[in-house]
């Protein structure tokens, strides 16, 4: 891979390149698979914990872990190393993230709620710095409107394998004699061993492109002022209502699916991989529309299939697999398609903040898009309190009445289909189009390469790369 002289990458981005970066996404996808579906259920029926306090702790702890994000991203902006910004902190979140794993294999029937909920937050910390660091360094990687459908495609693309992998590590444990609850702790294991091996592959392989920054320093109260930006206003309502969609029915899947639908484990956990695995065939196809069309359209796009999608699922004959395999495909590239596009959408509206403002912001984007995925999983995770107070029973063996079956079923489906439509709803009257973004990035390497020209500016480093504003060519306000 090429670099300009302003620091930014140039030019064709090296297939081997994107899929080594895009590596680092397998252990994140797993576990934020694990999480949304194993994970609680294995808390609540194995380990022996309350419904109300597997909820409540992984709700709060979702909640809580935000602001923390908005902090860790501002700090990622801000760094300044010979290494670069975003893989310092790639490479310190590691270890973190995988302690953080091994603690919640020691929980037991003893641990409180408080245990559970510091186990939780400790986790979600290290798991903030290595997926926050890896979707900000993917958005500088691939700076162009395309470019970045590309990045993103692939790393969606590849975390398929590590959501894959913790959907199939079960059924093999099954297959030889294991417990669900061996399954889910060798995912907790497959997560921990793939964390440092893709990391140590990405900084091996992948450059950095430091972005130069020209505006003054920013002050807290300086940030405050995203949320008064109509494009960030518009990605944050998506990406929430694009996350909870499927975060609402991945907490409730293995429940509606042997309950509702009649599937044995093994079945729905098949089922289940085939929307999970469908991401290899949605991830770039979406990629490939969102160049075509412009990555709004295909947003809509996606959210409106993914919603009819959703309508046919109660008519389909319950325990029959044939039937339901394909819609599962159909949804699951689908949902890889939202976060291809929320991913590149948000570089691209942190490229048209770069340009008014002059500072990086891509971290804190990133971050407060991961805290809107987080406040949608957090109550998503409600669901299960939802479920215990209309009388649902979870626990291994037990028998849930008609009654209680139907209310599974409309919790299940009704939320999702009204939220992934109001995903695609919130980009109507954008108007960052590709030809928008590619006067940006005209206007962004223009003033990089007059800055990196300048004698004796390019070769300042931290708060010292600063021009004044009045040096500054004119761009549009955020």
């Amino acid at each position: 891979m090429t670099k300009a002289k302003s620091g930014t990458p140039a030019g064709h981005l090296n297939p081997l390149t994107v899929l080594a970066f895009a590596s680092a996404s397998i252990p994140i996808q797993a576990l934020v698979l694990a999480i949304a579906v194993h994970l609680p259920r294995y808390f609540a029926t194995h380990v022996g914990l309350s419904l109300a306090v597997v909820g409540t702790a992984f709700a709060m702890v979702r909640l809580i872990d935000i602001p923390i994000d908005v902090g860790i991203g501002m700090a990622m902006d801000r760094t300044r190393t010979r290494f670069g910004r975003y893989r310092v902190w790639l490479a310190l979140g590691v270890p973190v993230m995988m302690f953080g794993l091994w603690l919640m294999l020691q929980a037991g029937p003893s641990t409180t709620q408080l245990a559970l909920s510091g186990i939780l937050l400790f986790t979600y910390i290290g798991y903030s710095m290595v997926y926050l660091s890896h979707l900000a360094w993917g958005g500088v990687l691939g700076p162009t409107y395309e470019q970045r459908n590309r990045v993103f495609g692939a790393v969606i693309g590849l975390g398929v394998v590590g959501a894959v992998a913790v959907l199939v590590i079960p059924i093999l444990m099954q297959q030889q004699g294991a417990s669900d609850s061996d399954g889910v702790r060798a995912m907790v294991w497959f997560i921990i061993a793939a964390l440092p091996v893709t990391a140590l592959l990405v900084l091996a392989t992948t450059r950095e492109p430091i972005t130069v920054e020209h505006g003054k320093s920013f002050a807290l109260r300086d940030y405050l002022t995203l949320l008064k930006h109509g494009n960030v206003l518009r990605l944050l309502a998506a990406d929430f209502a694009a996350t909870a969609a499927p975060g609402w029915m991945a907490a409730l899947y293995l429940f509606y699916f042997q309950d509702s639908r009649g599937f044995g484990v093994v079945e729905a956990n098949t089922l289940l991989m085939i929307y999970v695995a469908a991401g290899f065939a949605g991830a770039p196809a979406v990629a490939w529309l969102g160049n075509r069309i412009g990555k709004h359209r295909a947003l809509m796009v996606t959210t409106m299939v993914y919603s009819l999608g959703l309508i046919v699922v109660p008519f389909l004959p319950a325990g029959n697999f044939l039937a339901f395999a394909p819609g599962m495909f159909l949804v699951g590239a689908m949902a890889a398609g939202f976060l291809v596009m929320i991913r590149a959408l948000t570089g691209d509206i942190a490229d048209e903040l770069r340009l008014a403002n002059g500072r990086e912001w891509m971290g804190l984007m990133y971050a407060m898009t991961i805290g809107t995925t987080k406040i949608a999983s957090g109550l998503s995770a409600l669901t299960f309190v939802l479920l215990a107070a209309l009388g649902y029973q979870a626990a291994e063996g037990a028998v849930n009445s008609p009654e209680a079956i139907r209310t599974l079923e409309l919790v299940y489906i009704v939320g999702p289909i009204v939220l992934s439509m109001a995903a695609g709803f919130s980009f109507v009257g954008y108007k960052l189009t590709p030809e928008r973004h590619a006067e940006i990035r005209r206007e962004l390497d223009a003033r990089d390469a007059a800055y990196a020209e300048a004698p004796g500016l390019g070769s300042l480093t931290g708060d010292d790369m600063v021009l004044p504003p009045k040096d500054l060519p004119p761009g549009p306000r955020a």
